[in-house]
């Protein structure tokens, strides 16, 4: 067997720690709350960053990218057959309840995630089954050779099925459809942190968990954790002038230089592997969002025009204060798949933009209702409100629907929209995880973010494809015309890469991380 042993340099220099240092409570806010705890129902950032204090992987990746172990210490292909994947599981791992881990709990995990409720099951569309092998082992059988599998399980967080069981949580709840369960307010994960209480939308308390198996490998300096939204940018940051919270995870662009020189406390910034976009209604037949003579999104020349209309430049530095990276492309460049020529920004043209707007047979124009969230993104709003002006001058009238993510994603994700704002990070840095989502038409559990209603059956056989080539020379190439695609098409409307920028109490050790999540049993306390 082709088993890698992924035991990090980092992971093992910290194993010479015996114990927290300085035991603190980290008072953590970020701008919205995790929508569920329950690990399968949502696949988004926001809840993945807090589910994984409580539940934990079976790998992760590290704050440069990298993939490190988890609950698996090593993994691979089978020699004698690359359509199956071991992992062998870390021994004396219990769940908060003191129920030991083992490789059942990994199958029902998996098969749990596969569910037609799953928000994940995209992640997983190549897995056939999953089998215990024994306590300590597991194996996946996909269909075909799937030689990214592992990238695919940093989200899937593993949970236990005898307590997922007997409180009736044995498949995930349909978010979608607003639905809660046991499991969307108690947790019974492997993590360093268990839950206290939970009053969504306000507070979030967690403590240390004592049999945590990670004792000897983790600083473990924070022995308590109160995570709090707070929706608006100026609260927040008084929030940690104040000593209120001494951790924000995003400060604001325009804060960022007051609180660089501010005594006490330190920001660390750094690029995220997060792009934000706008995505339009192409595939339905009227405009339910707005008024105008049928779809004008439809139209490939609205969108293209729409596209020559936006300065990608002037929101980065009027609104980002320069903190982005203007993007002809809704791929990260750190992700394979990512070239500079996708990334290449499109002309500004006026004049070229209403030519196509006329031949199109909107030269008048229409109006549309742009559904814009104002807390789950870096100044989404303000990015939403420079679009309405920059489509005004080709004759779009762009009327704003602002309401936090939570409200506005819940409709997206249905399709109920015609035109929204959204941002996506790549956790398995590979362009699938984009077209699984984002653009296969919604079928087999695929498309679950795809509320551009794009239809095109060729692509969607090409992005299955992808699953199960074993060639990566051709695997990348099939990636390349499905950009291609996406970029003639255009599908999206591409704004920037996201930067990530995080203060703290100047006691804090807390670095960038490339997703923008946070371990909080790595931080480190200062004497």
């Amino acid at each position: 067997m082709q088993m890698k042993t992924m035991l990090c340099a980092s992971a093992l220099a910290l194993a010479t720690v015996a114990g927290p240092l300085s035991a603190e409570t980290l008072r953590w806010a970020r701008t919205s709350d995790t929508q569920t705890l329950d690990p399968h129902a949502y696949n988004e950032g926001f809840t993945h960053t807090v589910n994984r204090q409580m539940y934990e992987t079976l790998v992760e990746r590290d704050d440069e990218g990298q993939l490190q172990p988890v609950l698996a210490t090593e993994w691979g292909m089978l020699d004698d057959d690359p359509s199956t994947w071991e992992f062998k599981l870390r021994d004396g791992v219990t769940f908060h309840d003191g129920t030991p881990f083992e490789a059942d709990d990994v199958v029902f995990s998996i098969e749990r995630a596969k569910s037609e409720t799953s928000n994940m099951r995209s992640l997983l569309a190549a897995v056939e089954s999953v089998e215990a092998v024994d306590p300590l082992t597991v194996r996946f059988h996909t269909t075909g050779v799937s030689p990214l599998l592992v990238n695919n399980l940093v989200n899937v967080m593993i949970m236990n099925r005898e307590w997922a069981v007997a409180n009736g949580t044995e498949t995930p709840v349909n978010y979608k459809e607003g639905e809660e369960s046991y499991a969307s307010l108690h947790e019974n994960g492997t993590g360093a942190y268990t839950l206290v209480s939970r009053v969504p939308d306000s507070k979030t308390e967690m403590e240390a968990y004592a049999g945590y198996w990670g004792k000897d490998l983790f600083p473990l300096d924070i022995d308590r954790i109160v995570y709090t939204p707070i929706q608006s940018a100026a609260t927040r940051v008084s929030a940690l002038l104040s000593g209120d919270i001494n951790f924000l995870q995003d400060v604001p662009a325009q804060d960022i230089q007051r609180l660089e020189q501010t005594p006490g406390i330190t920001v660390v910034t750094g690029p995220e592997n997060r792009t934000i976009f706008f995505g339009m209604n192409i595939g339905d037949e009227t405009l339910t969002h707005g008024e105008a003579e049928g779809n004008p999104f439809a139209d490939v020349r609205v969108r293209r025009a729409m596209n020559m209309a936006i300065d990608r430049n002037v929101i980065s530095k009027v609104v980002m204060r320069g903190q982005s990276q203007p993007q002809g492309t809704i791929a990260p460049p750190f992700i394979n798949g990512y070239t500079d020529e996708m990334g290449a920004l499109p002309a500004v043209d006026l004049e070229g933009a209403k030519a196509l707007m006329a031949e199109a047979g909107y030269g008048e124009g229409f109006s549309v209702t742009l559904q814009c969230t104002n807390d789950a993104f870096v100044n989404e709003e303000a990015i939403c409100q420079s679009l309405v002006g920059m489509l005004a001058r080709i004759g779009i009238d762009v009327r704003l629907d602002v309401q936090p993510g939570g409200v506005q994603f819940a409709t997206i994700a249905k399709g109920d929209t015609s035109f929204y704002v959204m941002g996506w990070g790549v956790s398995t840095f590979d362009s699938q995880y984009m077209f699984d989502n984002l653009v296969h038409s919604r079928s087999n559990g695929r498309g679950a973010w795809a509320s551009i209603n794009y239809q095109n059956a060729d692509l969607d056989a090409k992005i299955e494809s992808l699953g199960t080539e074993g060639d990566l020379d051709k695997r990348n190439e099939t990636i390349a015309e499905i950009w291609k695609v996406v970029q003639d098409e255009v599908l999206y409307l591409p704004i920037h890469l996201q930067m990530l920028a995080r203060a703290m109490s100047d006691n804090l050790v807390i670095p960038a991380n490339v997703g923008n999540s946070v371990s909080v049993k790595k931080i480190e306390v200062k004497d």
